[in-house]
């Protein structure tokens, strides 16, 4: 399986890059009103102050007298320590103030009193600094009489960078906190994005290998298809599953009988004949059939006790039932070369919950090796044992093992070194190990104790 990233990182990263895009432009936007609002502020002190000087114009004797009050100026300076000029000009000519405070590039619209006219506002360098100016006009004097005042009231600008710089340093904070926030939300709203297929996913790895049953989980519409999907491919699997499990059991019919038959028609024929070397290659065709129906048998087995391990079917066995009827049925066998099987069961009852099957499958192959390596008029113990554990135990007087390692028996098609001469497909110990794995349990092979021959023991748990 390639992995390509994952989808929670990737919607992580795009919700975070979009809380960082926000964030940029909550920045921009806030500092750009901040700063509009700090300006227009100052704007309306200015327009406020030159309003106040304007309303203190008198005209007297044809002329044009000024009383400065001294809240026209004062309100300016409590906004901060910026420095305050003004001009007030009749006809052109300075009245009062800085002679050379430049005024606004367009000219105010004049009034006639007491109403100024609008407020004209610009910004302009003032003995090297950087001023806001505000320009009102008004008409003074009577009707014959009227003269042409301008007023200019200028202010520094350091106050509003200092707030500027305030209010970038508010925003940054503020814009950080906010991508923090929303980066968090972010991680949060991933998880909650993906905890259907979180909840979908655990539905489905609770489930035993046999349970194929259609998935009902409450999905997503998004998700609708994946487990529509989901639920036609488990259908598929099932019904491959039973046809596979149908094609085992007919192939096993299908290929032991007509071994079978082969086998018994070779022996009749094998009676017949006088001559030795006729004799001879019929029995080597006997063996040849022996060989390859137990191969082909134990195949099967192991075909059929990979399928099943994968869907174990379990129900509560009586052991020692299992065991007797195994032995019955590999009797015929032992009594062919006159060995005697030793039968010790507890006549209680034990009970063990598993897979009949597959446990008689294991219990036919290590008997059937007990007997097919055993000399004949020998015996074999068969014991059933309930101690710390369950205990099927096989001991016969046969071969051994000679000086192959245990651990290597159940390995598949691994024999022993001193069988060469038996027929074998070397299987028999690999369906009873793999059988014990599925239940549980585990295989031990040893010597016999007693004397020559092997020992083979199913451990199950109790």
């Amino acid at each position: 399986m390639k992995l390509r990233g994952s989808i929670r990182r990737r919607l992580f990263f795009q919700l975070a890059g979009v809380a960082a895009l926000l964030s940029v432009a909550f920045f921009l936007v806030l500092r750009e009103v901040a700063e509009g609002a700090a300006e227009g502020t100052q704007d309306e002190i200015l327009a406020a102050s030159a309003t106040a000087i304007a309303d203190s114009l008198r005209s007297e004797s044809g002329g044009v007298t000024l009383d400065l009050p001294y809240s026209a100026l004062s309100m300016l300076g409590t906004v901060s320590q910026d420095r305050v000029f003004y001009r007030v000009t009749v006809a052109g000519e300075t009245l009062t103030g800085y002679d050379d405070l430049p005024q606004p590039a367009r000219a105010p619209q004049s009034a006639r009193a007491p109403q100024p006219g609008a407020p004209v506002f610009d910004t302009l360098n003032f003995r090297g600094d950087d001023v806001r100016i505000v320009s009102i006009s008004r008409r003074v004097g009577s009707q014959a009489s009227q003269a042409q005042v301008v007023v200019t009231v200028a202010q520094t600008r350091q106050g509003l960078a200092a707030i500027s710089r305030r209010i970038t340093s508010t925003a940054t904070s503020i814009g950080v906190g906010f991508f923090l926030l929303a980066t968090a939300l972010s991680l949060l709203a991933a998880g909650s994005a993906l905890a259907p297929i979180d909840r979908m996913t655990g539905a489905v790895t609770r489930r035993g290998p046999q349970d194929l049953r259609p998935v009902t989980a409450e999905t997503p519409a998004e998700l609708v298809p994946l487990v529509e999907a989901l639920n036609s491919f488990m259908g598929r699997l099932r019904a491959s599953l039973s046809r596979t499990e149908d094609f085992i059991a007919e192939a096993a019919h299908r290929v032991r009988t007509p071994l079978a038959t082969v086998r018994a028609q070779a022996e009749v024929v094998h009676r017949k004949l006088s001559k030795p070397e006729h004799k001879r290659a019929i029995r080597e065709m006997i063996r040849a059939i022996d060989e390859s129906s137990r191969s082909a048998g134990q195949m099967l087995d192991h075909a059929m006790v990979t399928f099943r391990a994968d869907s174990l079917a379990t129900e509560e066995l009586g052991l020692g039932n299992l065991l007797t009827e195994t032995c019955d049925r590999l009797g015929p066998t032992a009594d062919l070369k006159d060995i005697t099987i030793r039968r010790l069961i507890p006549e209680e009852p034990i009970r063990f919950n598993g897979d009949g099957i597959l446990l008689q499958a294991a219990l036919m192959n290590i008997l059937d090796n007990a007997i097919k390596y055993s000399p004949e008029d020998s015996e074999i113990t068969v014991a059933l044992v309930a101690g710390e554990d369950l205990c099927f135990s096989v001991t016969d007087e046969g071969r051994g093992f000679g000086d192959m390692g245990l651990e290597r028996l159940t390995t598949r098609y691994e024999r022993g070194q001193n069988v060469g001469d038996i027929v074998g497909s070397g299987l028999g110990l690999t369906i009873a190990d793999d059988v014990a794995r599925v239940h549980g349990g585990r295989l031990s092979i040893s010597e016999n104790t007693k004397g020559q021959g092997a020992c083979v023991s199913l451990h199950l748990p109790r």
